[in-house]
């Protein structure tokens, strides 16, 4: 992809006439600063892109995700077309399953009608969002189903049927457990980092 490399760096730093002036006669230290910095935040959105797309999730919406997270400054729908060479239904689509999440915000410029979006900048919270959406979105409805199940198989009192019910009984104890833990965990911030690498590093120093 050819980048427009000053528009990267920011959208809005070099609009104007005089500012592109300055960058031309300002040699080729400050362009090639200019390529690396375009460059890497190129190289992110593909890397995030990846990543996403690992997971299940659209790559559309996990590099609009990352551009607004790298760039850390509020753009509009345009701008964000521009970059990410998509088209404006594409943006709006995903700009508003991103503001459904939680993990980014809409802005407002008292010059300037269009609404801007920025994304998350705490890594921590950014975290906490994504876990708690995807908690919401595929861990709970599972607990649920699996509670149905879990009740409709009573009716069956064959050691068939209760073997089957236990074994639903032991999945739904599990998810139940490890949704209230991760729930204690993504509650407490930073801070459980902290506890679970003292723990992890407390257990590697008693091991033989």
């Amino acid at each position: 992809m050819e980048h427009d490399y000053a528009s990267f760096v920011n959208p809005r730093q070099f609009s104007d006439q005089s500012t592109s002036q300055t960058i031309n006669q300002s040699g080729n230290s400050s362009l090639e600063a200019i390529k690396i910095l375009a460059d890497g935040r190129q190289e992110f959105i593909e890397l995030w892109g990846d990543m996403g797309a690992r997971w299940g999730v659209p790559r559309s919406m996990t590099e609009l995700h990352a551009l607004l997270y790298i760039v850390g400054t509020p753009m509009n729908t345009d701008e964000i077309m521009k970059q990410l060479s998509i088209s404006r239904g594409n943006a709006s689509m995903t700009l508003r399953t991103l503001l459904d999440w939680g993990i980014i915000t809409r802005a407002h410029r008292p010059d300037d009608r269009k609404d801007y979006y920025i994304a998350e900048q705490d890594v921590w919270k950014l975290f906490a969002t994504v876990a708690r959406a995807r908690k919401r979105r595929e861990l709970e409805p599972l607990a649920a189903r699996l509670k149905s199940l879990s009740l409709k198989s009573n009716a069956d009192a064959t050691s068939d049927g209760v073997a089957h019910r236990e074994r639903i009984e032991s999945m739904l104890q599990f998810i139940i457990q490890f949704d209230g833990l991760s729930e204690r965990f993504l509650s407490m911030g930073g801070l459980s980092l902290e506890i679970l690498s003292k723990l992890i590093g407390s257990s590697k120093n008693k091991s033989p």
